[in-house]
């Protein structure tokens, strides 16, 4: 990527923030801004040992560490990011394989925006933010950024949410900062641009209680669609997920996901009529636990179940697949983690490439090394 257009942009950013807090004039004084400049970079190696030795992607329902046999990077970016007492902004530039699967429907000029949006604090007194642009999806406890999660490779329910939204939220978070709650206007499913046909908008929420730092409770909603107008398909996505004991030595994640696409309007000739009616659903439950080895080791393992036999979210009929993984992370300083994981995945139905057609089983060895600044 051109390093002067990033800066430029950057600098654009920056300046149309700096405007808007000039021109509140009824603001009280605000403190210094500061101005801050932090970068990411994760490279990694996939072996997939049930695939021919020519593929060169992972199954179709995986959108990270998604190159086989071969180094690559899942995700770079570089962030500018500017804060005032009542006025932010952020900027991030990426590049990557999870960049170039997640965003393949995005226009040319959107598939490197990991970040783009600004927000204005709406009281004085208390945290209520006013937010609009492209963000990190609030949706769900794992993120893009793998060395803020518990795994290095993502669960297949975080495979198939989003991992962006774009649009205006409105934030608020309790004094005593234990409540969150979030409500959010979207163009729609892990969209920067709305679907073509999709009037929209969507609606995103989230409502999430610390009591402790030693367990979080979160649920979160998508309210909208991902299919054009003419297909009648509306979605209600839900996600649970609650952490215990996160700093601990033993620490645990339960996730559940559940939703919903209504079945698609089929033409009768005389009139419309939904195929059969109802929805189609589907659903995961995760358990993840990490054990903390030493000041700069972690065990961790995962079992996880998704079911999409109709084929919604995953596109492959019949999917009811198991997935096991165990991994292993070590820093190797604070800034550079190290981190190596197996996993294997066990089907219902045959639905993974093999060398001599298709199978009920995957099973893969991930390794990364990330970088952050």
């Amino acid at each position: 990527m051109n390093t002067h257009l990033f800066f430029a942009t950057a600098l654009c950013v920056v300046s149309a923030v700096a405007v808007a807090q000039s021109a509140d004039s009824t603001a009280t004084a605000p403190t210094a801004p500061a101005l801050t400049l932090t970068g990411y970079v994760e490279a990694y190696y996939t072996h997939d040992f049930t695939t021919s030795k020519t593929a060169r992607e992972r199954p179709t329902f995986l959108y990270n560490h998604k190159r086989n046999r071969e180094l690559n990077i899942n995700l770079a970016y570089a962030k500018v990011a500017y804060a005032t007492d009542r006025v932010r902004g952020n900027l991030a530039l990426q590049i990557g394989t999870y960049a170039q699967y997640n965003y393949a429907a995005e226009q040319p000029l959107l598939k490197n925006v990991f970040e783009a949006n600004v927000g204005v604090k709406l009281s004085k007194t208390r945290e209520l933010w006013l937010d609009a642009g492209v963000f990190s999806s609030h949706i769900g406890f794992e993120s893009a950024i793998s060395k803020d999660c518990w795994t290095l490779t993502r669960s297949i329910l975080a495979e198939n949410s989003p991992y962006y939204l774009s649009g205006a939220k409105l934030t608020y978070t309790t004094t005593n900062g234990k409540w969150t709650v979030l409500g959010m206007v979207t163009n729609g499913w892990q969209r920067i641009a709305k679907v073509p046909g999709y009037s929209g908008p969507s609606i995103s929420t989230q409502v999430q209680f610390r009591p402790s730092d030693k367990l979080t409770l979160n649920w979160s909603s998508f309210l909208g669609s991902d299919r054009p107008d003419s297909l009648k398909q509306g979605r209600f996505f839900n996600n649970f997920y609650a952490i215990i004991n996160p700093t601990g030595r033993f620490s645990v994640i339960l996730g559940f996901d559940i939703g919903t696409d209504r079945k698609p309007v089929v033409s009768t000739g005389s009139a419309d009529r939904v195929d059969g009616g109802g929805s189609y659903v589907w659903y995961s439950p995760v358990v993840i636990v990490r054990y903390k080895t030493s000041d700069r080791s972690y065990l961790n393992g995962r079992i996880e179940y998704y079911d999409d036999k109709n084929a919604v979210i995953t596109g492959i009929p019949g999917f009811q697949t198991m997935g096991y993984s165990l991994g292993y992370d070590y820093a190797i300083v604070p800034q550079a983690l190290f981190r190596i994981e197996g996993k294997l995945y066990d089907s219902k139905t045959p639905v993974f490439e093999t060398t001599s057609g298709f199978g009920r089983q995957n099973t893969s060895l991930t390794t990364s090394l990330a970088v952050s600044f």
